[in-house]
């Protein structure tokens, strides 16, 4: 494992705005003239502790000028109401759109921080009603949040994802139509895409996101792209990774270098066809 010692420089992400947005996005920053391609996730497209990530090594492979707009623990809301990022990627020749987890989006029962979508910041009344023993103020994350009501009671907790899982769609095609470029929609995940009897809910990254929900955006994408990573990728975990000795656990739990070498190597064909057409 690679990392860096504690009061030593981390890793530079260069961190660049775009426009007026509020969002400081993986530098160094880049011109939106000319053809490009956007790419937009969460903490997989953004690169945490990776020296080069997919996009990166598209651009490298490829000579397709790739501009990274992944944004740690994004949900679909960060994207979908921040209109700079939008227009980027309507100018975008294609825009690689990283599957996002169901969870951290406003919803009919929570509403979480526009920015760091993972956060959570008030239950509705419909949802203090459902659990009415459950005392919100202690939370400040969703995936916390969300992790007590599911012990508490599972069919309850159905409800909230029935929820969940609706929201997605419904906001993942808004996402798709005021984007307007050719999508192309990425599973990055260390599991395959499963069926909803099956789906590992919380246990695993994107959250609550199914084979049938990705099944239903195929007629609004151009394309979608499977990038599990293979059992190999995975058993190389955070080797390659810069981090210091503090963020060792963090890092451990996301997928290293070797995954994204697999994505890019997936991923890079359709990319370099759709910007070059």
């Amino acid at each position: 494992m690679a990392y860096e010692r504690q009061g030593e420089t981390p890793l530079d992400y260069m961190p660049c705005r775009y426009g007026m947005s509020k969002l400081m996005f993986r530098g160094p920053r880049r011109s939106l003239s000319g053809r490009y391609a956007a790419f937009l996730g969460g903490t997989e497209t953004y690169g945490k502790f990776i020296t080069r990530p997919y996009p990166a090594l598209i651009e490298a492979r490829t000579g397709v000028k790739c501009i990274n707009f992944g944004w740690p623990n994004a949900g679909i809301d960060v994207f979908l109401h921040d209109p700079d990022v939008l227009s980027a990627a309507a100018g975008a020749r294609a825009v690689v759109l990283q599957v996002p987890p169901a969870q951290n989006m406003s919803n009919r029962f929570y509403r979480v921080h526009p920015r760091r979508n993972d956060r959570f910041v008030e239950a509705s009344p419909m949802l203090r009603a459902i659990y009415n023993e459950v005392d919100f103020t202690e939370f400040h994350f969703t995936r916390h949040m969300l992790g007590r009501l599911q012990s508490l009671s599972a069919e309850r907790f159905a409800l909230v994802r029935e929820e969940l899982q609706m929201a997605w769609g419904a906001r993942m095609r808004v996402l798709v139509e005021r984007i307007g470029a050719p999508v192309v929609l990425l599973w990055m995940s260390g599991h395959e895409m499963r069926g909803a009897a099956d789906d590992p809910g919380l246990l695993e990254d994107p959250a609550f996101v199914t084979r049938g929900m990705v099944k239903e955006m195929m007629p609004l994408v151009r394309s979608v792209v499977d990038a599990t990573a293979s059992a190999e990728a995975m058993a190389a975990g955070a080797r390659g990774m810069v981090h210091s000795e503090f963020e060792a656990a963090v890092a451990s739990e996301l997928l290293g270098p070797q995954v994204h070498q697999e994505t890019a190597a997936r991923l890079g064909p359709v990319v370099e066809e759709l910007v070059n057409a």
